[in-house]
């Protein structure tokens, strides 16, 4: 797997020969490139070369305590400094393996994510307005933007349905593990006689596509005109400023009518098509693929009932994983770091473990 470390480090330091290049830098296009390139380049070549060290000071330590006769002093420093250099060459090679795999080249994207009520009335609505407020306040803590880009609002303030945007660098790393069937089980605020109820809500997380990602022909696009409507008639507007767009190859429908320019429903409804196509291509690639691999953390498929949420018993868990934490107040209001960790560690072990047996 280090077979190609010298020569990364080669490229590295011959894009920093470039980068002061006067030719380069006046190149706004070329400099970004490769500045990008830097960037991606520089966290391996620092643990490369942490590696080269260990394994060179271990090399010197071995010499130093066949050299040292019978200095006691000097064979126990020699020793010592053996068994640390070789701690730390295992560390940075574990380390230096989990950076050598295979970037996920959506992580960077901003986000579409797109929540639906399933299963269970007005309840699994106000669930999917649970949903939303979580993401919301995780978003907010991670430093993301979040943009509401369609919602069906129910009068009891759930969504039958609601997408927003998240942007923000890395937005996609963090919250592309949520897609699925999200189970709640509690009284419902519906509920007069005190019985549990279990309800479903289905997330999709979407890697917001940009316009060369996708090549959307306005002519495979039907768009129409309709008036915006909303929970018990708020926000009614008197104007058709809601847009309905349909892909007529794939049937594909998405509907905008949060904004009140008919512009900026259309602008919108466009780019949740795009990164529904961008998705859909995507999921095809990988299938063509990915006989081969099932990661632990799931598919992403939106059937996959992947967490249940226990209020009664004040526990979260997630199925994909095995990961039960007795903490549930504080992950609906947006802790969810604990949980999206283990599910990044679960699909890189797996990936490691993948890369182990192709080696």
């Amino acid at each position: 797997m280090f077979e190609k470390l010298p020569a990364v480090e080669d490229r590295f330091e011959k894009i920093q020969k470039m980068l002061s290049d006067p030719e380069v830098t006046s190149d706004i296009g070329e400099y970004t490139k490769l500045m990008k390139e830097l960037s991606s380049l520089t966290p391996v070549v620092e643990k490369y070369r942490q590696w080269v060290k260990a394994e060179d000071d271990g090399r010197q330590a071995k010499a130093l305590l066949e050299e040292g006769g019978q200095d006691p002093e000097l064979k126990e420093l020699a020793s010592e400094e053996l068994e640390e250099a070789r701690q730390n060459a295992l560390q940075f090679a574990e380390e230096l393996k989990v950076l050598l795999l295979p970037k996920d080249p959506n992580d960077d994207r901003n986000v579409i994510l797109e929540i639906r009520a399933g299963t269970g009335g007005e309840e699994a609505a106000l669930f999917a307005g649970t949903l939303f407020r979580m993401y919301s306040m995780y978003a907010e803590n991670k430093g993301f933007h979040i943009d509401v880009l369609n919602e069906n609002a129910t009068e009891l303030g759930g969504f039958k349905e609601i997408s927003v945007e998240i942007t923000g660098q890395g937005a996609y790393s963090r919250f592309k593990f949520e897609s699925g069937v999200h189970r709640v089980q509690r009284v419902p605020e519906t509920e007069s006689q005190g019985r549990i109820q279990t309800s479903t809500a289905t997330v999709a997380v979407l890697p917001e596509a940009e316009d060369v990602d996708v090549d959307l022909d306005m002519n495979d696009i039907q768009i129409d005109t309709f008036r915006s409507s909303g929970a018990g008639g708020q926000h009614i507007n008197k104007t058709s400023s809601a847009i309905r767009v349909t892909h007529i190859p794939t049937g594909m429908v998405v509907e905008c009518q949060d904004e009140r320019s008919q512009h900026k429903n259309k602008d919108r409804a466009l780019k949740i098509l795009r990164s529904r196509l961008l998705e859909k291509e995507q999921e095809k690639q990988h299938e063509e693929i990915a006989g081969q691999r099932r990661a632990m953390v799931g598919t992403g498929d939106r059937s996959e009932r992947i967490r249940t949420y226990n209020f009664p018993q004040g526990r979260v868990s997630d199925h994909r994983i095995g990961l039960t934490l007795y903490k549930i107040e504080s992950i609906v209001n947006g802790d969810l770091d604990e949980i999206i960790d283990a599910l990044i560690t679960a699909d890189t072990t797996e990936k490691l473990k993948e890369a182990g047996d192709t080696e």
